[in-house]
């Protein structure tokens, strides 16, 4: 049977925008035309599939709770949570912790510390490691969100998510590294452990910050689907196929400090191949989704 030109054509553009097939694109089209959201069939989706970028901030603001799961009220919540924003936002310049030169991920670092009860008493104090967690992600975030009202609202709930459902896993993803790595290739692994580089690789970045300011835009957009979408065990294995990606690299480094510094600056040019394959030893180690979209 010949060919179909238009479906051919139809496959290599949903391919470029994330898709591997038309089916997909449709099977996301059908949940999100529901009048009431699925949440765990899109968590599903998006851990089974890429979110291209036309559906991504819709897809987050659901399953982050920006936004209910009923079409009809997306509206009105937005309207709200707009004017929740304007009106700290208005707040913090009258008692001048923001003006007109504040750069805007500070600016949401301030609003969200207003409204968290964490504002401190004197805008001039220095900051937190956890305030350095939040700008790391408002600065990725805000690359991805041209709205910074829908920007704000994305971080806030993405640092609350991390600080509240994976509070108790991320101290843990070291220790899953070293136990996945070692499956994967011990003599790298024997290597690192040698050079005393285990307890200095790069953690705070790669599982505190989800690889915000590690990653590029189009490359981490891909691994916080999965973060967002209930797995934050997708940051293990970026890690892994980081340390696999550059293992020739990191066997002739022979200094923690020399790893610790080679990896917190890791070459930006085939990072989308390297998630690609740390999706791909995600599904190995841990399975696919059990229900079905």
């Amino acid at each position: 049977m010949a060919e179909d030109p238009q479906r051919n054509f139809r496959s290599v553009y949903y391919e470029k925008v994330g898709f591997r097939g038309v089916e997909e694109k449709k099977s996301l089209e059908i949940l999100l035309k529901d009048d009431r959201l699925d949440i765990e069939k899109l968590c599903t989706f998006s851990q089974r599939f890429p979110l291209p970028s036309m559906y991504r901030i819709l897809v987050w603001k659901v399953l982050l709770g920006i936004l209910p799961p009923h079409h009809e009220s997306h509206g009105f919540v937005m309207r709200c949570r707009k004017e929740q924003y304007k009106d700290v936002h208005h707040a913090l310049r009258v008692i001048r912790f923001i003006k007109d030169s504040t750069p805007q991920v500070e600016v949401f670092l301030r609003v969200y510390q207003l409204e968290s009860g964490k504002l401190p008493r004197n805008p001039s104090l220095s900051s937190e490691a956890e305030d350095e967690v939040f700008l790391a992600i408002a600065k990725a975030m805000e690359e991805m969100v041209e709205d910074h009202i829908d920007c704000y609202w994305l971080i806030s709930s993405f640092v609350n998510q991390l600080n509240n459902k994976y509070k108790d896993s991320i101290p843990q993803l070291p220790k899953l590294l070293e136990q996945y790595l070692s499956l994967e290739d011990s003599g790298l692994l024997t290597h690192l452990k040698l050079c005393s580089a285990m307890d200095h690789l790069p953690y705070n970045l790669w599982f505190r910050k989800c690889f915000a300011g590690c990653l590029p835009e189009s490359s981490l957009q891909r691994v916080w689907d999965k973060v967002i979408s209930g797995s934050c065990k997708i940051l293990v294995f970026v890690a892994v196929e980081i340390l696999l990606t550059f293992k020739m690299k990191l066997m002739a480094l022979n200094s923690a400090g020399k790893i610790q510094q080679f990896l917190e600056n890791i070459p930006q040019d085939n990072t989308d191949a390297i998630v690609s394959k740390a999706i791909e030893l995600w599904h190995k180690h841990c399975g696919t989704p059990a229900h079905s979209v």
